[in-house]
């Protein structure tokens, strides 16, 4: 049995990403043989349909079972008809997440645990630097009457530097 879990990093130490669509990594472990793959999460930062990408592309890899914090319905929607039991609610490091599993600790959610979009702006864990409000993303300035939409990194010190380009009116 294959088993996606969403994750910071890329080995059984990393701690599990709270986000699916949008986490880090992918790590596939096969619980036959206990091999690991890790894939890079290539739709993290799609505009929309983030989760449903994701879900599309672990169905596509063979899982029959994703542990992850959260999962909207629309990833949800893909691993229901693709009959894939999804664990959400989950926290700690993978390995750890993978002993529960294994020891059946864990039991499968029948719906999604978030609304539609929520994974947009969920902040890292403090052991990854700490995000500012909104993942880091800030909104350019308003002054002027200007709209612009920056998407800045605050480089882990919660400051979101938003280089949007206004307009007037």
């Amino acid at each position: 049995m294959k088993v996606a879990i969403s994750a910071y990093g890329t080995d059984l130490n990393s701690e599990i990403n709270p986000r699916f669509g949008r986490c880090d990594h992918l790590l596939i472990v096969d619980m036959e043989d206990n091999s690991v793959e890790s894939f890079a999460n290539e739709n993290m930062s799609l505009g929309g349909g983030a989760g449903i990408q994701t879900a599309g592309f672990v169905v596509s890899k063979g899982v029959q079972a994703v542990i992850t914090g959260s999962c909207g319905p629309n990833a949800m929607d893909v691993f229901k008809s693709a009959n894939v039991d999804v664990f959400t609610g989950q926290a700690g490091t993978v390995r750890q997440v993978i002993a529960r599993f294994s020891q059946g600790e864990l039991r499968p959610s029948d719906q999604a645990n978030v609304t539609e979009k929520s994974g947009m702006a969920s902040p890292a864990p403090a052991s990854q630097g700490t995000v500012g409000p909104g993942g880091g993303r800030a909104s350019g300035c308003r002054a002027n009457g200007g709209k612009g939409m920056g998407m800045g990194r605050g480089g882990g010190m919660g400051r979101g530097m938003g280089s949007g380009m206004g307009r007037q009116r």
